[in-house]
């Protein structure tokens, strides 16, 4: 057998120390790779982080942020918490009043049931706070997607910002705490998929019927979006050039996924705890509920003498001068979508959101004449100040508890509620529209004359009697056809005036915001409502 000459020990262990000073160095040098790594990953953080357009996206924030903060006390949202309070409380969905003495034991259907759900438990988990911090926060997301579709068509982020910035000017008639901005971020959504599958052909189509079954449970802009969907599908059956307006065919493959889509989205909004009620809900708005239009200011046409309907009017003349001047060729679907927001945000007030939403991208696309972004002049230590400042106003700026109670006493009669808890009412109170929802949840024991759920109020004739009361049509007799004792309203609103000065009412508790007056002597009218009854 052949000779083997086995190491020493010494020789051994010299091996087994090279091997790990190698082993060590190879570690070390990976380490240091590492190191390199996360550094330059970290560098390229900072460098996106504190670059030109995330300035300009952070005034975006703080524009958001400094146009919504005092918008807390909105009317609806204390019967949104009260109703998923209910649903909470007994897992069950409301189906008839139980909140007023007016409509009592009505039918009555609760269309945003899954969009309260949020705001209860943010209220729940961080009081008025927890509401407030829900609003900014659906508010800035929406507007980062909008911000997204603008860069998504235009490639160009300075044109994106402004576009941006002009939707935000317009959407501020519903900077509150609404169910409906659930219904606005769902809409970007859904102008993302189908932008995708415009420009690529390929888009997640499936996650439509998705999106429209939690839309029409969470408010009813879903129809909007329906219109939405419709318009663009429609806009691709016809292909050609009609001067500065073109149009592309789908081809076979692509009409036949939106088709499948669109049938499924309409078969998705049926999955609600309302069937077909829910469903037809915003055509019996549309058509059977006309005093909303004629008292809600939300409801009501532009007002062109006003900050927003000016910012409005300018970038018409813009869309309408560019159109003239320039070269640029409208899509057909833009053009479409264009006209249904600017259609829908002129008659009513409330949408002039959508048309911020549909409008801004193809702003942002029109706007190519503004330079472009050049990172190589970029001035990141200048960005990163301005960013920093920025943050430190938002933080600094954020309304405590106290501020946040302070701004629901300027608008509601918090200062009455100590004198309704320790004074039992024996009788009918009407109260002021604006405050109902307020005061049915600080007391649930209080029946109410009227809140702002304007549907069911409607459809009894109540808002209608309640408008007559308000401009002092036939005041007297209302308040005797509806048994009324007591009145809590403003205490600058005419009908106070009025009740002060009536030797048959008394003032009972005043404040700056609220007066409560009641009826001198026993209801002694019981005829006389049911003669007014009987000849209505």
């Amino acid at each position: 057998m052949p000779l083997r000459i086995l190491p020493s020990k010494q020789e051994e262990w010299t091996q087994n120390a090279q091997e790990t000073e190698l082993s060590g160095s190879g570690a070390k040098e990976a380490a240091c790779n590492r190191s390199g790594t996360l550094m330059d990953k970290l560098r390229v953080i900072l460098r996106v982080g504190f670059s030109f357009p995330v300035m300009l996206a952070a005034w975006n924030v703080l524009a958001v942020v400094l146009l919504a903060e005092r918008n807390l006390p909105d009317v609806d949202i204390w019967w949104h918490l009260r109703n998923a309070q209910y649903l909470f409380s007994r897992h069950q969905l409301p189906n008839i009043d139980t909140y007023t003495f007016t409509v009592a034991g009505q039918p009555w259907m609760n269309h945003e049931w899954l969009g309260e759900i949020p705001y209860y438990l943010a209220w729940r988990a961080f009081g008025l706070e927890g509401v407030e911090i829900l609003m900014l926060l659906l508010l800035e997301a929406i507007f980062l997607g909008v911000l997204l579709l603008c860069y998504q068509r235009s490639r160009h982020i300075k044109a994106s910002v402004l576009a941006c910035w002009l939707a935000v000017l317009w959407a501020t008639a519903n900077f509150a705490p609404r169910t409906i901005l659930f219904g606005y971020a769902y809409l970007v959504i859904l102008l993302a998929i189908l932008e995708r599958f415009r420009s690529k052909g390929r888009a997640p189509l499936w996650a439509l019927p998705l999106l429209f079954c939690l839309w029409v449970n969470t408010h009813g802009s879903w129809s909007l979006g329906i219109i939405v969907l419709g318009i663009l599908l429609a806009s691709g059956v016809v292909d050609g050039e009609w001067g500065k307006l073109k149009a592309s065919r789908w081809s076979p493959r692509q009409l036949r996924q939106l088709l499948v889509a669109f049938a499924a989205s309409c078969a998705a909004l049926f999955v609600n705890p309302y069937g077909y009620r829910l469903v037809t809900y915003p055509l019996d708005m549309a058509f059977r509920q006309p005093l909303v239009v004629a008292m809600l200011q939300e409801w009501r046409t532009v007002d062109f003498h006003g900050p927003r309907g000016k910012v409005v009017l300018v970038v018409l003349a813009g869309l309408f001068c560019s159109a003239l001047a320039t070269r640029y060729q409208w899509r057909l679907s833009d053009l479409l979508l264009v006209l249904f927001g600017f259609y829908m945000g002129l008659s009513y007030e409330r949408f002039l959101f959508l048309a911020g939403i549909i409008v801004a991208p193809v702003l942002a696309e029109m706007l190519y004449f503004v330079p472009p972004y050049r990172p190589e002049i970029d001035k990141r230590w200048l960005n990163a100040a301005i960013i920093t400042a920025i943050l430190a106003i938002l933080v600094y700026q954020f309304p405590g508890h106290a501020q946040l109670e302070r701004q629901v006493a300027e608008h509601y009669p918090a200062e009455v509620l100590p004198y309704l808890e320790s004074h039992e009412l024996s009788g009918n109170m009407l109260n002021f529209y604006d405050w109902g929802g307020y005061l049915g949840w600080k007391d649930p024991e209080l029946k109410l004359f009227v809140d702002s759920r304007v549907d069911i109020f409607e459809r009894a004739g109540v808002l209608d009697d309640y408008a007559q009361v308000q401009t002092l049509a036939a005041p007297m007799r209302l308040l005797d056809k509806y048994q009324i004792r007591y009145v809590l309203f403003p205490t600058e609103q005419p009908l106070t005036y009025l009740l002060k000065r009536d030797p048959n009412w008394s003032v009972i508790f005043s404040g700056p915001i609220s007066t409560l007056l009641e009826r001198l002597g026993p209801l002694s009218f019981g005829e006389r409502a049911q003669k007014i009854n009987r000849e209505e």
